[in-house]
């Protein structure tokens, strides 16, 4: 057998469900479960249970390609530009939002045409792309974005600047409850049926609009449609949830197919349905500016916190990871902690 031989990475799952990667490269036999020889930070075990397989197998095409075109050899001789995009890629395909591995892919790409132009990337000039954000938000935001990108390629031996500007303090926003929801659900029940069974669910199940109730599937329904199972892959918290579905939500109710939308049918709506219908929403309505889809959660939430002052109860009913979640939520509501009669008296 010659020296440089290589055969195809196959794919075995472990007892502990974990999988690994078995090949023979140069006559010698190797077990890999993740990139590292290759300097990058990719572990298909770290994924989901059902998606790990999947991730295994990009592993494997991962190891087969780089050897390769490496000379049977697990030593880099890729350029930097080379590494710079194999990089980012591993980072790309991890399982992120849409519009976050958008945010990535932008920022990744101010990064590798200075790469190509100056042959590095410096902290200064990390520092230039997010001093251009004078909006203390977005500011922070853009450098939480850089701060991913360049600790991912300082993990993955690539050497390169990175942010040395500290985060702005932020305004706290106070989210006022609406006044009178009964009124608002009306006016939006005469524009569009979609965006009010959407704002139903927000105040009265505290699912949030954009992700939860637009990709809702009758199959999330138990038969009598009196509760909603979401799986932690689908919610922020990464914790499975069962939400009870009150009488009012679920007398409008009219029961599909198990594998139809509830908006939408067969195809989801588009990512912006919601929040593109309640801007035009509140433009005919001339509705306040500061209220917005997420008002109706907040609402429902000090509902909930003025009925049974748990604060247990609402983190699970809002699906919080954790009771200071919960805490910091309710500071930003404005819920009277105090009563009159417990200020010191005369």
């Amino acid at each position: 057998m010659p020296n440089k031989t290589l055969t195809y990475p196959k794919v075995s799952k472990r007892k502990d469900s974990k999988y690994y990667i078995d090949f023979t490269l140069n006559q010698k036999r190797i077990r890999l479960t993740n990139a590292r020889l290759i300097r990058l930070n990719f572990y298909p075990n770290k994924y989901p249970k059902n998606i790990r397989r999947k991730k295994a197998e990009e592993l494997a095409d991962i190891i087969y390609r780089y050897l390769i075109s490496n000379n049977y050899s697990f030593d880099p001789c890729l350029n930097k530009l080379e590494l710079f995009d194999k990089i980012i890629d591993i980072k790309l395909s991890e399982p992120l939002s849409k519009k976050y591995v958008e945010s990535l892919k932008k920022f990744s790409d101010f990064l590798r045409k200075q790469l190509e132009t100056n042959g590095e990337i410096t902290t200064e000039f990390v520092n230039s792309i997010i001093l251009k954000y004078q909006n203390n938000t977005s500011f922070n935001t853009v450098r939480r974005h850089l701060n991913v990108l360049t600790n991912t390629l300082r993990e993955n031996n690539f050497k390169t600047g990175h942010c040395s500007l500290r985060a702005r303090r932020q305004n706290e926003i106070l989210h006022k409850p609406i006044k009178n929801i009964r009124e608002l659900l009306e006016k939006v029940r005469n524009y569009n049926l979609d965006l009010y069974l959407c704002c139903l669910f927000t105040y009265g199940c505290l699912l949030r609009p954009h992700k939860e109730i637009r990709l809702l599937t009758w199959q999330d329904f138990n038969e009598d449609l009196s509760l909603i199972r979401l799986s932690g892959f689908r919610v922020k918290s990464k914790r499975n949830r069962i939400v009870p579905v009150p009488n009012y939500i679920r007398d409008k109710l009219i029961k599909g197919p198990d594998n139809h939308y509830l908006f939408g049918g067969i195809k989801s709506r588009n990512d912006d349905y919601f929040k593109t219908l309640f801007r035009r929403f509140k433009i005919k309505y001339n509705i306040d500016k500061h209220i917005t889809l997420y008002s109706f959660r907040h609402s429902g939430a000090i509902e909930i916190f003025k009925r049974t002052g748990s604060l247990t109860k609402l983190q699970r009913a809002m699906g919080h990871s954790s009771l200071q979640v919960s805490l910091t939520y309710l500071r930003g509501l404005e819920v009277t902690e105090l009563k009159e009669e417990d200020m010191p008296m005369v």
